[in-house]
């Protein structure tokens, strides 16, 4: 599972997630990009299992990037009263804003990605949409 080595502080504030992704909103690398329309939370394991399901599904050939990492921690809360304090780390999630690139791919035809990319959609906790490059 993806998580950070290293942080500064190991709980923080839940935050908002507000606005639509300017960092992100392009295809960089690939030719074919899978990208989030909703906002929400992606857990670590939920970006492990869409990266498998893409190189399964491609025989892994060509190239995948993974556009978002796992780095704001969340924290499982136990029943309790008031003031009894934050819970432990549970696990890391990635904050998505809409508009953003969650993968990436190249090197396979745009039938192959497009089907592997909605694979990985179906293991992903919001709506999303497939793009190719113009020309690919």
């Amino acid at each position: 599972m993806l998580a950070p080595k290293k942080q500064k502080y190991r709980k923080i504030f839940r935050g908002k997630n507000r606005g639509v992704a300017s960092r992100g909103a392009n295809l960089s690398f690939g030719e074919y990009g899978l990208k989030a329309v909703d906002r929400g939370l992606v857990t670590s394991a939920q970006i492990e299992a869409a990266r498998k399901a893409i190189a399964h599904f491609t025989k892994r050939e060509g190239k995948v990037w993974v556009r978002i990492f796992p780095d704001h921690p969340i924290t499982a809360k136990g029943e309790g009263r008031m003031g009894a304090g934050k819970g432990e780390v549970k696990g890391f999630v990635a904050v998505v804003p809409p508009g953003k690139f969650l993968f990436e791919l190249a090197g396979v035809t745009e039938d192959i990605a497009r089907l592997a990319l909605q694979r990985a959609a179906v293991k992903l906790p919001m709506k999303t949409r497939f793009f190719a490059r113009e020309g690919a």
